[in-house]
């Protein structure tokens, strides 16, 4: 079906619901015959989850979708395309706004938009709408979802800084509302913590502009896999710092284990991906945010596949290994990037450099490596 002829759709999403609330209802009174879908997740508890469907003029409707396996976000993905498809088939909306609940993450609901509704709608770009003055407060929350009362399931582990970082930086709009408890450092760390996107005035004509932009949702999740994440460049300003950490040489495993604390406590951001000695075909990811850290597996190295499995790989994978390439080592990489007002820069360098290997132990070779200490076995490879 020609994109004309599919029903146009724009996420909005954010934990700060008093701007997402600003952003959505100034697109309904800015694009005549639109209409806003909200699910809210707040009954949850109750066993069901309430949907909205408003105008400018104010509810249209509303309705109960039950838990799906006792998940409030499971139901909203069954809920969802439903109720778009049913608004295209009236043939009277021009533009669905989807605001989604406050802790619920735009990646999974763009994708269930792409994936499931293609014959009938389209996404045409997804928004976070920021308050600046809670950027920091946000992200530097450490609280599970569920203290917060947030929680999108009974197991929900989330805490409330990484939940909003992910909700920040996928977005490639940020609309930001006005506030008079915004400083110059509020909005240099938004800037800083998401460079590449697209920033406008939440009461602003261009929002209307960019709802109808167009939305890749291919690129968006690259742009945010460890494995060719665009991470941000150095930056200082208005005592907002960004400090980027590139090496080819290995984490020493227990060095790096004993000072993660120091490390991910030292910025109110750090992401990026790194490897260890004792594991060189694993590319970990490194995703902190409100003094928690996350360490995962994000899949091997290319330098560690046969070649022939490299013709199976996304060009954009490709194009990143080559520009991390080291001709010992391949595209393994030490590149973590750290954003924090007052961060000192020196004295992260310093336990970062701290970690690597030193000469005797690098000049011992791969074999040896593989006999460091296990460390991070409790994080990567958990039992049960």
């Amino acid at each position: 079906m020609q994109d004309e002829a599919r029903l146009p759709v724009v996420i909005v999403g954010g934990l700060h619901a008093d701007a997402r609330r600003t952003v959505v209802d100034r697109l309904l009174h800015a694009v005549p015959g639109s209409v806003a879908l909200h699910h809210d997740l707040s009954t949850a508890t109750e066993g069901t989850v309430l949907r909205l469907v408003r105008d400018a003029s104010g509810e249209l409707s509303r309705g109960g979708a039950q838990l799906v396996n006792d998940c409030a976000c499971c139901a909203l993905r069954e809920d969802l395309v439903p109720e778009l498809e049913r608004l295209a088939d009236s043939g009277l909306t021009r533009l669905v706004v989807v605001e989604l609940w406050d802790s619920v993450e735009p990646k999974a609901m763009a994708e269930v938009v792409v994936a499931h509704g293609v014959d009938t709608v389209r996404l045409t770009n997804v928004i976070t709408a920021v308050d600046p003055a809670l950027v920091l407060p946000c992200l530097a929350n450490g609280d599970d979802l569920a203290e917060a009362g947030l929680a999108a399931a009974p197991g929900d582990q989330r805490t409330v800084g990484d939940t909003w970082a992910r909700q920040l930086e996928y977005a490639p709009v940020v609309a930001v509302v006005e506030s008079e408890d915004a400083d110059e450092e509020d909005r240099a760390l938004l800037t800083q913590l998401h460079p590449t996107a697209r920033q406008v005035d939440a009461e602003s004509t261009k929002l209307t502009e960019l709802a109808f932009a167009g939305f890749d949702v291919e690129a968006a999740a690259a742009a945010q896999h460890p494995a060719c994440a665009l991470l941000p460049q150095e930056a200082d300003e208005a005592g907002v710092t960004t400090f980027v950490w590139r090496r080819h040489r290995p984490f020493h495993p227990e060095r790096l284990y004993q000072a993660l604390e120091d490390l991910c406590c030292a910025a109110a951001r750090s992401r990026g991906r790194f490897w260890l000695a004792d594991r060189p075909d694993t590319l970990l990811a490194w995703d902190a945010a409100g003094g928690a850290l996350c360490v995962e597996s994000a899949g091997p190295w290319l330098a560690s596949l046969p070649d022939a499995a490299w013709d199976l790989v996304p060009p954009v994978r490709r194009a990143a290994a080559a520009l991390d390439w080291h001709p010992e080592h391949g595209d393994r990489c030490q590149h973590l990037v750290f954003t924090s007002p007052g961060l000192d820069g020196d004295e992260l360098a310093r336990v970062l450099e701290s970690c690597l290997l030193t000469d005797d132990e690098y000049a011992a070779g791969p074999e040896a490596w593989k006999n460091l200490p296990a460390a991070f076995d409790s994080l990567l490879d958990p039992v049960g």
